[in-house]
């Protein structure tokens, strides 16, 4: 099953059928969204989740509204005469508290959302038919950190949020802690696979400039040779150069470690830099 499939099945668990304030909340999130059609004297329902129209039956049996339930192909149907919707809006009109915004907006995404598996992607979207309902299902999201984006859609208004911290708020705020959880051990294991990869390409790239600088190093020992140059370099300089040729899969402090009066890393690079110096010299003549 889907990510989408399994929120909406832990919301579909929720219990709050003694509650009639919030079953109305809830019944107003489905209407709003844009699975839901309006031809002035009923309202129609209709989603091809069974756990979510499982739940809307319920509650239109909690509520004692009637509806005349349908299947049309995969998807199931409920249509209600619109005097229902009229009562239950003017009921909450000036009763949003904090527990019937947040169940206002967990019925508009078990209504017509959707959110992408977090193993591919971040993003979390809910369909409006009605560009009002869009505006109020984006404030009332607004009042608890959500900032949705909205696009129209094929002639439909999508909210939607792209970001991890985002979608992870609002499953939250809509009562989602499994998905929540879920989301957030993939985010965390994300994230470490990130830095891992991160930590191995700079050594990778350290790697890289450790071998072309050796293998500039070798061409400029060979070169002095080569012209009988060689000997123009001091002892302790020599030293270094022959280690080079004889290790040169070695770092600087490697080789530093292998003189016989052990130096530093800077130390090596300084004279490995005189080799470079005197190299660049001959080739100007």
């Amino acid at each position: 099953m889907s990510f989408s499939y399994d929120i909406k099945e832990e919301l579909s668990n929720i219990n709050q059928w003694k509650n009639e304030e919030l079953l109305k909340a809830e019944f107003l999130g489905y209407i709003l969204t844009g699975n839901t059609v309006n031809n002035g004297k009923f309202i129609e329902f209709m989603t091809e989740n069974d756990y979510n129209i499982e739940r809307f039956y319920k509650i239109l049996f909690h509520l004692k509204i009637d509806y005349e339930p349908e299947i049309r192909g995969k998807c199931f149907a409920a249509r209600i005469a619109n005097q229902y919707i009229e009562n239950i809006f003017s009921g909450l009109a000036n009763n949003l508290k904090d527990e019937v915004k947040k169940t206002i907006l967990r019925g508009s995404f078990l209504g017509a959302g959707s959110c992408t598996d977090p193993e591919k992607s971040y993003h979390l979207e809910i369909i409006f038919g009605d560009k009002k309902n869009a505006d109020f299902i984006s404030n009332l999201a607004d009042s608890y950190g959500v900032d949705f984006k909205n696009i129209i859609y094929k002639d439909k208004f999508m909210l939607y949020v792209k970001e991890a911290d985002q979608v992870s708020s609002f499953l939250a705020c809509i009562g989602a802690n499994k998905a929540v959880l879920k989301l957030e051990d993939i985010r965390v294991f994300k994230e470490m696979k990130n830095n891992v990869n991160r930590m191995v390409n700079c050594e990778a790239a350290n790697l890289n400039k450790t071998v072309d600088a050796a293998i500039s190093q070798i061409e400029d020992i060979k070169f002095l040779q080569k012209i009988n140059r060689f000997d123009e370099l001091s002892p302790e300089i020599r030293e270094v150069a022959l280690l080079r040729l004889e290790h040169p899969e070695s770092s600087l402090k490697e080789l530093g470690e292998m003189l016989t009066e052990p130096i530093g890393k800077s130390g090596i690079n300084h004279r490995l830099k005189k080799i470079q110096n005197l190299a660049e010299e001959y080739r100007k003549r």
